[in-house]
């Protein structure tokens, strides 16, 4: 988009007519009576490459090849809107095709701007420069017509310019019937492609252009550009407000030409930072700065007090968090980046940002941004975007007074080195509970007090899990170490750790286990196991263990299955529930009441040393079983 142009616009050098003077009295500053009005945007247009603002690259390399002669045949750019994609390709028009103010010159970086050829370009008449709007015009009949007319050579013109803007539009069929002639075009041709939308462009296309990606405008340039063009419209402008304006205008030339336009009709001869924040809905940024130490703080009530304040002053709610997730963007730069951070901000925000840097920890802002994040996302779809606003700086404010995630996992696995060296006497290493296993059984430990829990009983389904998991536990421990199933368990819970999900399921249910040792498997399948079990059992054992297995089918009966082994377990353990007396009790104290299911766990017959169960009612129904 423009840099600030050397010569004086069209409208500037209009005189008013004899009549509008006296009736309207004083005229407005940069505004002629003799034209029409024309916008900034279109009346600061770039005319020739070193006005464009942003594109170095992109001017350096045209700028080349136009000396060069080595310009290529068809060119597609892209980048956010109103960064220069339109005006760069009527630039590459104007260069190709100008003539220089004496009708002699040929193709140039620089063109004159007073030729027939240039002027009738920048005027949107020339007929050898056809422009295209692929919005509405998506088909492939126009895109035939486009064809058509390539054969034939330019009427005055030195080359025949094709610019089809907003070129993703384009449908497949449109895009397949382009591809031929956009790869072999007539040497009289030249393709230029603009586009918002790069990816939706087929790869087909773009391997036969020249690429072109226009960056965003860099603050400090537009703030420059624009205090250039206030001083051509005779209107004066602060630099914060012309900051608001570039800020506001997130890198595209267009759209802060446009807040300028609007900003100085705002103003008419001097706009202030005041009119600019009542126009865009902006925060002081003070204020800001206020609600977001106030909200890192945790000091909810004066943090709803100012975000109060600000709506009332004409804030928009939804601004005011984005403001706050830009400033949490921005002190966690000065973190990390201290030199870079600061470029392009008043002397006031860099003071109070490094203040704030140096009070909080990347992962509070961390947190911060991601909190942000999802309430602007509510904001922006609840109905009273206001009381959406509030309970986002609520939630904000006690999430501030949370602990860092590191400080916690530290505490849960007592790093603490004061409670290491005072061996369990500090409060973090009083409120760890930790479970210690052994062959006797499970020791809980809990705030430096100790009690043992037996093992379960054999007959119980939790015995027959706690043999299976146990080479697993053994194998968690010694990871170095192959592991050396025994058991048919501990066979099964090999494979459970490998995630063997349909062989496990096949050895419970369709297999009684003959005889099984380290390398050797023998068992009786049903008829619904998988024929190919003793196969796949044997390699899948050979690749855990790293040492050959023998597995074969027997036709000795062996032992019932696992499963139905849990199952005469868990019919065991209900009829003993059922004939407990205190289960017959609650059976006859609640007539229609039913024992629906009896959950297995270690008894507590042996828990007599523990401060649990100290009464002797109690310890005698622990040895029923209940």
């Amino acid at each position: 988009m423009p840099d600030t142009p050397d010569i004086t616009p069209d409208s500037m050098s209009g005189t008013p007519s004899p009549d509008s003077s006296a009736t309207s009295g004083a005229e407005a500053p940069g505004v002629s009576t003799a034209t029409p009005y024309r916008v900034l945007a279109r009346k600061y247009r770039p005319a020739s490459f070193k006005d464009l603002i942003g594109q170095d690259a992109l001017v350096r390399t045209l700028s080349n090849a136009l000396a060069s002669g080595r310009l290529h045949h068809a060119f597609v750019l892209t980048g956010v809107r109103g960064v220069g994609k339109t005006t760069t390709a009527r630039i590459i028009a104007r260069a190709l095709n100008c003539i220089g103010p004496d009708g002699n010159g040929g193709p140039t970086p620089a063109p004159c701007g007073v030729c027939e050829h240039c002027t009738a370009i920048a005027e949107d008449r020339h007929v050898d420069v056809i422009e295209m709007d692929a919005a509405s015009r998506t088909g492939v009949d126009d895109i035939r017509d486009l064809i058509d007319g390539v054969r034939y050579r330019p009427v005055s013109a030195r080359k025949k310019v094709y610019i089809v803007d907003e070129v993703h539009m384009l449908s497949r069929n449109a895009f397949n019937a382009l591809l031929k002639t956009l790869e072999e075009p007539p040497e009289h041709v030249i393709f230029i492609f603009a586009t918002t939308e790069i990816r939706k462009v087929p790869v087909t296309v773009l391997s036969r252009c020249q690429r072109f990606d226009l960056r965003r405008v860099e603050q400090s340039v537009l703030v420059e550009h624009f205090r250039g063009i206030c001083g051509q419209e005779t209107v004066g402008a602060d630099d914060e407000a012309l900051a608001m304006i570039a800020r506001a205008a997130d890198g595209s030339v267009r759209d802060g030409l446009s807040l300028l336009d609007q900003a100085i009709a705002l103003s008419n001869e001097e706009i202030g930072s005041e009119a600019v924040k009542r126009m865009l809905g902006l925060a002081d940024r003070a204020r800001i700065y206020d609600l977001f130490g106030a909200v890192m703080a945790g000091k909810t009530p004066e943090a709803l007090t100012l975000l109060r304040d600000l709506y009332d002053g004409g804030a928009d709610p939804l601004v005011v968090l984005q403001d706050l997730l830009e400033l949490t963007h921005r002190i966690t730069r000065l973190q990390l980046v201290p030199e870079q951070a600061g470029e392009g901000l008043p002397e006031t925000e860099r003071v109070r940002g490094r203040e704030l840097a140096d009070k909080l920890d990347v992962a509070t802002l961390g947190r911060t941004w991601q909190l942000l994040l999802k309430g602007i996302e509510e904001t922006q779809r609840a109905p009273a975007p206001l009381q959406a606003a509030e309970m986002v700086l609520i939630r904000l404010a006690f999430a501030a007074d949370l602990p860092n995630p590191a400080d916690l996992v530290r505490q849960l696995r007592g790093k603490d080195a004061s409670g290491s060296r005072d061996n369990g006497s500090s409060p973090a290493s009083q409120n760890t509970t930790a479970l210690q296993t052994g062959g006797g059984g499970a020791r809980a430990v809990a705030g430096g007090q100790s009690s043992t829990l037996p093992a379960p009983e054999e007959n119980e389904p939790q015995a027959a899990l706690d043999s299976q998991e146990q080479p697993q536990l053994q194998a968690t421990l010694k990871p170095s170490e192959k592991p050396r199933p025994e058991t048919f368990e501990a066979v099964l819970a090999l494979l459970r750790s490998l995630k063997e999900v349909r062989l496990v399921h096949a050895l419970r249910s369709d297999v009684r286990p003959v005889r099984c040792q380290f390398g050797q498997l023998e068992f009786n399948p049903s008829p619904a196991a998988p024929g190919d079990l003793a196969g796949r059992l044997s390699k899948i054992l050979e690749e855990a263990t790293g040492h050959r297995w023998m597995v074969s089918v027997s036709s000795e009966p062996g032992e019932a299955t696992l499963a139905e082994r849990e199952a005469e377990a868990e019919r065991a353990a209900y009829e003993r529930a059922q004939n407990h007396p205190l289960v017959r009790t609650a059976l006859e104290t609640f007539p229609g009441a039913k024992l629906r299911r009896v959950i297995s766990g270690p008894p507590l017959s042996d828990q007599s040393d523990t401060t649990l169960n100290k009464d002797p009612e109690t310890a005698s129904r622990n040895e029923d079983g209940a």
